[in-house]
């Protein structure tokens, strides 16, 4: 039997060949530790500062302001602990979205435990943060703003900038989770004016376990682990030299081949979109129309379930849903919670999102298969 067609691409993505070919020698040869003062820990240390150029060329930073990290959830708590230790003295307010990813709701919800007061923005039903809401939240004791660039669910962009502008206004340090949209659109640090930004490498195309930290020059973070002393006293442990070659090759590779990609990527999800609303009625589209991810697609069929339309498009086609439904309960994400998506819309939401290596033969498969379930459940 054929595997399904991969339609998961915001959950991970699998490691562009590319990527594979610059990590082998570090898995085969190159095994030195790049702490190492002798012979063999030259190539590991050469090639692990390379790297740290390569990702500080997609986000447009110096490399000395790149920390490496396990992945994006190890950035957000670094960013956003590191913050708040940091400027004890200052404050202990935090504010950030309804829609966050658990990487920065349950760090918030951590540091709550131990005197931290956090604010918690809504989100309007295209599932975007006001700037004016983000405004108001603002107190002299306000110390951290975190806003997530793109949402993993509905790929709602956010007003990054403009909240960036609102923070530096202040005097408020402001960081940005930007796993999902990293690659897929652009991620300038000054533009955005953001102080602290979170990559994760299996988001794009890089291996699982690794990932990166901006921190913008002058904003002394306190280490989240101690050791050693590595990345320059900021993050202490051995450096993971094959990984991270992998994560600074998918950067390189990305700001090379964004902008076709993206192009290629909007027309797949509207190929998508398209099809399968001309095909069943009684579907919505959640977040925003057009300031959304290239990649995502978060349609609800209204009055059917999501886990059901999983379950009978499974073999074939390898998609989110956005909601549990069991016999008696139905859990709806958060987002979609936030959005206030009516429960009769929410509990079918199911999440496309395609790849650089989705095909429109695969588009349209899936358009097939989505277009027979959902038909046959709403006649059963």
């Amino acid at each position: 039997m054929s595997r399904p067609v991969y339609l998961d691409y915001n959950a991970t993505t699998p490691l562009d060949p590319e990527v594979i070919d610059a990590m082998r020698p570090f898995m085969e040869t190159e095994f030195g530790n790049p702490s190492s003062s002798h012979w063999h820990g030259i190539a590991p240390r050469r090639a692990v500062e390379a790297a740290r150029e390569q990702v500080a060329a997609l986000v447009r930073c110096r490399p000395d302001e790149i920390i490496f990290t396990s992945g994006g959830t190890e950035s957000n708590n670094h960013a956003i602990k590191g913050t708040v230790r940091a400027m004890r003295a200052k404050g202990n307010h935090i504010i950030t979205s309804a829609v966050e990813h658990p990487a920065v709701l349950e760090v918030c919800r951590f540091l709550e435990t131990e005197g931290v007061e956090t604010t918690y923005v809504p989100v309007d039903d295209r599932g975007r943060v006001r700037v004016t809401d983000v405004g108001r939240a603002i107190r002299p004791k306000t110390v951290l703003i975190s806003i997530m660039h793109a949402n993993n669910e509905t790929g709602s962009v956010q007003p990054i900038a403009e909240i960036g502008e609102l923070a530096n206004a202040h005097g408020i340090v402001f960081h940005t989770d930007a796993a999902q949209s990293a690659g897929k659109m652009e991620t300038d640090v000054d533009a955005l004016g953001v102080s602290l930004l979170s990559l994760a490498g299996h988001k794009m195309y890089a291996p699982k376990g690794i990932g990166a930290l901006f921190v913008r020059r002058g904003l002394g973070l306190p280490p989240l682990c101690h050791g050693a002393g590595q990345e320059s006293g900021r993050r202490a442990g051995t450096e993971n030299v094959v990984q991270i070659v992998g994560l600074g090759k998918a950067c390189e590779i990305a700001v090379r081949d964004a902008d076709a990609d993206r192009v290629r990527m909007r027309l797949l999800r509207d190929r998508l979109h398209d099809q399968i609303f001309e095909a069943v009625g009684h579907v919505r589209l959640n977040g925003h129309p057009d300031l959304r991810l290239p990649n995502t697609l978060s349609l609800s069929f209204c009055g059917l379930e999501a886990n059901r339309i999983l379950e009978e498009i499974g073999l074939e086609v390898s998609a989110s849903a956005g909601a549990a439904c069991h016999s008696d309960t139905v859990t709806l994400s958060h987002v979609l919670t936030a959005m206030q998506i009516p429960e009769t819309w929410a509990k079918g939401t199911i999440r496309f999102s395609v790849g650089k290596m989705t095909t429109e033969t695969q588009i349209d498969q899936v358009v097939s298969v989505v277009v027979d379930a959902v038909t046959q459940l709403r006649q059963g």
